[in-house]
């Protein structure tokens, strides 16, 4: 008797044998439902399919890179045919943008600062060249964690300085000049010229107050009784007495009076039209209490740039007049068109002249006598520029963007026929570094040299 394996096993041709197409070798039904046929010869065509294009790749990759050209000197030569971009005649503003944007790329030529265009032209500056290398060494030097510096000529709005420093962040250092940070004290000055604006006060207006010199809790601030201090305006403008600026707000300038002056000294608006330059803020305040620390610069909501910070003071300066800010001489282009040259014009007018005169005395002793006189005088008390009258203001307040304390000076020398104005911000975080009027102090000894 035969055995059933062999009866149900049937002869395989060749070709069946060669390509697999044979039917299993066992009757057992769950083999052949575990290992269908249509899976097996995928496997049998695929694996050497594959082990031949693994074997003739090399041959053809070799052949193909003899043939075909690197597009590495195409690459060039679309760059190099890459269309210059022409520039056109440009305006005050544009060329303020320009000129700064192109700022990082400046060198001294013929003593002057100039940064090269794209299509062979030129920018030349009207920066002090020593006065940029002066003060960009200092703050390099005293590793400022963030600081700004402006210089304006007050009578024409060239600008004499204009750095920029980060030891933390040097990406920040582009757009440092551009950006708004808390106002602080500064803006006292605009709290003293709206008093003044109105005639309702003189430098020497005396005033009582409450409270410490630095105290930055109004409820404290109106006088209790006849046994409360006073002082007059010129004197608490020099050592930032906040208790009477925001006395001065609430009392005698009201808030109508004050958001009206500050608009005119440009706030909420795009005051450097086609330019990176953010627009400073002011926000109405609510409370007379919130008025009267707007008044003494203690409003974490007014915020400034330091161009427009420079570009006030040098107003104060200008007998009240703001200039257009210049930054470039002149811009050539590479066919030796003049694109731009450089020409004062007046931007608007801050206050009257009798005003900026009494502001220039109420600035007179910050120097001498005030929140600045350490800074410029030696350890004896010696003056370190005793032969030079300055105009100043300083102000300090906490901030967060960059996190730190910030530390403003704004000033104007000499006093009788000013020649420059400037404006110094540092923020220093937890150690103090070095303070904006050290900053202004080495300034005014590089730019008087």
């Amino acid at each position: 008797m035969q055995d059933i394996k062999h009866l149900t096993k049937k002869r395989e041709s060749f070709f069946q044998r060669l390509f697999g197409r044979s039917r299993p070798k066992s009757a057992n039904l769950r083999r052949k439902l575990a290992e269908p046929p249509k899976k097996r010869l995928r496997l049998k065509f695929l694996l050497p399919a594959i082990a031949l294009i693994l074997a003739v790749w090399p041959v053809y990759a070799l052949i193909s890179s003899a043939k075909v050209p690197s597009t590495e000197p195409r690459k060039a030569e679309a760059k190099q045919a890459a269309p210059v971009q022409k520039l056109g005649p440009l305006d005050r503003f544009r060329s303020l943008q320009l000129s700064a944007d192109l700022l990082p790329s400046a060198v001294v030529a013929n003593g002057k600062l100039q940064s090269p265009l794209q299509d062979g032209g030129v920018i030349t500056y009207n920066l002090d060249p020593e006065l940029q290398d002066k003060v960009s060494a200092y703050l390099r030097e005293r590793r400022v964690p963030y600081g700004v510096f402006m210089a304006i000529e007050p009578s024409s709005g060239r600008i004499l300085g204009m750095v920029s420093h980060s030891s933390v962040n040097p990406g920040w250092q582009q757009n440092a000049y551009y950006n708004i940070y808390p106002m602080a004290s500064l803006f006292k000055i605009i709290t003293a010229s709206a008093a003044l604006e109105q005639k309702k006060v003189t430098p020497s207006t005396v005033m009582a107050f409450n409270g410490k010199l630095t105290s930055v809790t109004p409820y404290y601030w109106d006088p209790r009784g006849r046994r409360s201090p006073e002082m007059s305006l010129t004197d608490a403008m020099a050592k930032s007495v906040n208790p009477v600026f925001g006395r001065l707000a609430s009392s005698v300038v009201g808030k109508e009076q004050l958001v009206l002056e500050a608009n005119r000294f440009g706030f909420n608006q795009a005051l450097f039209p086609g330019t990176a330059i953010l627009p400073s803020t002011l926000s109405d305040p609510q409370s007379d209490a919130e008025l009267k620390l707007m008044g003494a610069g203690l409003g974490r909501e007014v915020k400034i740039s330091p161009v427009h910070a420079a570009a006030m003071i040098a107003a104060v300066a200008n007998r009240g007049v703001m200039m257009t800010p210049l930054l470039a001489e002149s811009v050539t282009s590479g066919s030796g068109e003049t694109l731009f040259a450089a020409q004062p014009l007046e931007l608007r007018r801050l206050l009257s002249e009798e005003s900026s005169a009494s502001l220039a005395k109420m600035l007179s002793t910050t120097v001498s006598k005030g929140t600045s006189r350490r800074a410029f005088h030696d350890r004896r008390g010696r003056a370190l520029l005793a032969k030079l009258t300055i105009a100043a203001k300083t102000g300090s307040i906490d901030g967060k963007d960059p996190e730190g304390q910030y530390s403003w000076f704004a000033a104007y020398a000499p006093i009788e026929n000013p020649q420059i104005a400037l404006v110094a911000l540092v923020v220093n975080q937890g150690k103090w570094n070095v303070k904006a009027t050290h900053v202004g102090e080495k300034a005014l000894e590089a730019f008087f040299r």
